[in-house]
């Protein structure tokens, strides 16, 4: 929004501008620039003389500049144009913002692929985060990047910084071949390396890089569908594990009662054999049970019973024969 004397049309002011505007122009009226007397640059705002497209004068410093008295190389400028000055002339004044940008969003715009390096399966990674910036050369921004747009704003400049800093974070991630089991707990690290790897690529378009972090990863449908198979399997393993089981004995029961649901054919050739090698191997691993106490050996055998592993009949016998040697 900007401020202008409705019957002088004196003062030059940008008043309360939006939140989301890093540059906006005043006026291509060079009639209304030139019979201004005053010109009010507030906190944190800056202000760029244009005359046909290329930046003629910056102003940084806060406070009330009096155009009809003050000789300061910005309005000196403008004044030696404005002598021959003529309407068909494109001129303006661009007001922008040098307080600090701060949170805007950033995000990967697709997984990035590497090799996790402990499990050996490949991941799809995406990051996410925020970054703070602050413009520190806005003639070479205007110039260079703003163009003949009479507004710029935050999204604007956030599509632009992804632009450039996409690749750096990419490659750092791809390298850096974080496990997933650990890739959170190094958000820190990250955001460190990244704020190094991206900081220049902020200079080059004029601004400093304030901050830059980390908020969050995420994984592909791919990668969480393994990550998932994972941990079911280190679930099982645990659970053949406390019923004093291998993993391998724990899979044989899997097939057997799969194949029991199928009792003809195919199905009953699978659980005979099955049930042979199995009967050996939970006689041996309950067998292995007689080197423990009594209380340890009934806990088992009731872990065995509610995973059902075994039916009741059978934990009923096995407990009455450990009670039997107590």
């Amino acid at each position: 929004m900007f401020g202008s004397n409705k019957q002088l049309r004196s003062v030059i002011e940008w008043q309360k501008p939006s939140a989301d505007v890093v540059f906006e122009q005043w006026s291509q009226d060079g009639d209304e620039i030139k019979n201004a007397s005053k010109l009010i640059v507030g906190p944190g705002q800056g202000c760029i003389f244009v005359y046909e497209g290329k930046v003629n004068g910056v102003y940084l410093q806060q406070g009330i500049v009096d155009l009809r008295t003050q000789n300061i190389p910005f309005w000196t400028t403008i004044t030696k144009i404005m002598q021959s000055f003529v309407s068909e002339h494109k001129v303006g004044l661009f007001f922008f913002k040098q307080t600090i940008l701060a949170d805007m969003k950033w995000g990967t715009a697709s997984a990035i692929k590497y090799e996790d390096p402990k499990y050996k399966f490949p991941v799809g990674l995406r990051a996410y985060g925020n970054f703070s910036a602050q413009i520190k050369k806005p003639d070479w921004f205007f110039q260079n990047i703003l163009g003949a747009q009479e507004v710029y704003t935050t999204n604007d400049m956030r599509d632009l910084v992804l632009s450039r800093i996409t690749q750096p974070m990419t490659d750092y991630l791809a390298q850096a071949k974080f496990t997933y089991t650990e890739i959170d707990s190094h958000r820190t690290e990250i955001s460190k390396h990244l704020s190094g790897d991206v900081g220049p690529e902020f200079e080059t378009l004029g601004f400093s890089l304030i901050d830059f972090r980390v908020e969050g990863t995420s994984f592909d449908e791919e990668t969480m569908a393994r990550i998932n198979r994972i941990a079911d399997m280190s679930a099982e393993a645990q659970a053949a594990s406390t019923a004093g089981l291998s993993y391998a004995q724990l899979q044989q029961l899997d097939a057997l009662k799969s194949a029991a649901k199928n009792p003809g054919g195919a199905g009953m050739v699978m659980g005979m054999g099955v049930g042979m090698g199995l009967g050996n191997n939970m006689a041996a691993g309950i067998g292995s049970m007689n080197t423990d106490d009594a209380g340890t050996r009934l806990k088992k055998l009731k872990d065995l019973l509610d995973q059902g592993l075994i039916n009741q009949d059978e934990f009923d016998a096995k407990k009455k024969e450990i009670l039997q040697k107590v």
